[in-house]
């Protein structure tokens, strides 16, 4: 990162309102905007980003930015104490949760905030009061709110009516803050992007989503290997293999487990009983999943350097073999300490109009608002 996050980055207007920069805040965003990059002499700048619902509206120039300013708060995780000084961030979870939960509390506190952890039963959407009343209401007390739950369609219609962001800290459909971890991890280990193929093996779930996308942005090959009938959205397919088009990579969709390892720098998968899913289906999956498991062998296409990766939490026996998850490839526990860094930059990004709404420009941008 080639500056240093500033304290005086103070949030900007647009981030509790509903209206674009004017004046001085739009030339204070200018600023912030940094080496995130520029836009022509005469042009009224993007807007800023206000939410993080997923990674396709992100675009290229944003999602990289995440990540250099996650770099910086690995290197210095206090130096913005006073952003959030005298703040709330409110981190709603309907969904269990210990990797996302964990690292947003500390996030928040490390950016001199208080973090308010609630649950479906404790607040009145347990008892009828609407969506948008919701929002309206928690907008006039807290900087940002964080929420994990089942429906996309439950968090764009809070982030619709909110006035302040809001983050996606996991949903049935998508995963963007496990994904952005993800991708800052490899960039650790491999200093770049150019010329990477990541396989994601088994089932075509939020985590697999939101790794398409990401890696379609990035221009890393991404292969994806399911039973059939466990396939990712044919919809979010579709639109990643556009812009992996024009990013220069390719979305590889196949039943073959060994295809999609070949030649891999990174083999990545999850448990075969997502959150959610009926504990009555176990057997099913686990007969669907069985030629699935990421073992030795499995790996063994792969590169002679590939690493494991694996969100978390996981099932050793069941989706991955013990001496792969605890052997020398693994980079689990890599993987989720960079958590941490990662959520405390898009909650910097988000409150400081670091990120530039560029969705007109973006091959599949439907996520953000």
């Amino acid at each position: 990162m080639s500056e240093r996050i500033s304290v005086s980055a103070k949030p900007v207007a647009a981030m509790s309102g509903g209206e674009g920069p004017s004046g001085a805040a739009a030339s204070e965003l200018a600023h912030l905007y940094g080496n995130a990059g520029s836009w022509p002499a005469g042009e009224t700048a993007p807007p800023p980003v206000r939410n993080l619902l997923g990674i396709a509206g992100l675009g290229r120039d944003n999602l990289l930015t995440l990540l250099d300013i996650a770099g910086g708060f690995k290197r210095d995780p206090h130096e913005t104490p006073a952003l959030l000084r005298g703040h709330t961030v409110v981190l709603y979870f309907n969904k269990p949760s210990t990797r996302t939960r964990i690292s947003f509390e500390t996030a928040v506190a490390q950016l001199g905030g208080t973090p308010l952890a609630v649950g479906p039963h404790e607040l009145q959407l347990d008892r009828g009061e609407t969506i948008e009343d919701t929002a309206r209401v928690i907008s006039s007390y807290a900087r940002a709110f964080v929420i994990r739950t089942f429906s996309d369609e439950d968090v764009r219609r809070f982030a619709a009516t909110a006035t302040i962001p809001v983050v996606n800290a996991l949903t049935d459909m998508h995963h963007p803050c496990q994904v952005i971890g993800d991708l800052f991890t490899m960039r650790e280990l491999w200093g770049g992007f150019a010329g990477r193929r990541v396989a994601f093996i088994g089932d075509g779930d939020n985590v697999a989503h939101s790794l398409i996308e990401g890696c379609a942005l990035l221009g890393v090959d991404v292969a994806v290997a399911c039973p059939p009938g466990y396939e990712p959205d044919a919809g979010i397919v579709e639109a990643a293999k556009r812009a992996a088009a024009a990013s220069g990579s390719t979305v590889l969709i196949t039943h073959d487990p060994r295809e999609a390892v070949a030649e891999a720098d990174a083999v990545y998968t999850d448990v075969w009983l997502s959150m959610g899913v009926p504990e009555l289906e176990r057997a099913a999956r686990v007969s669907a999943f069985r030629d699935y498991q990421v073992n030795v062998a499995l790996m063994s296409p792969a590169k002679p350097d590939a690493v494991f990766l694996h969100c978390l939490p996981a099932h050793r026996g069941e989706e991955v073999a013990p001496d792969v998850f605890d052997g020398p490839r693994s980079r689990v526990f890599q993987q989720a300490a960079n958590r941490l860094p990662t959520e405390q930059a898009i909650l910097f990004a988000l409150l400081t109009g670091r990120l530039r709404d560029v969705s007109k420009n973006v091959p599949f941008a439907k996520e953000l608002s």
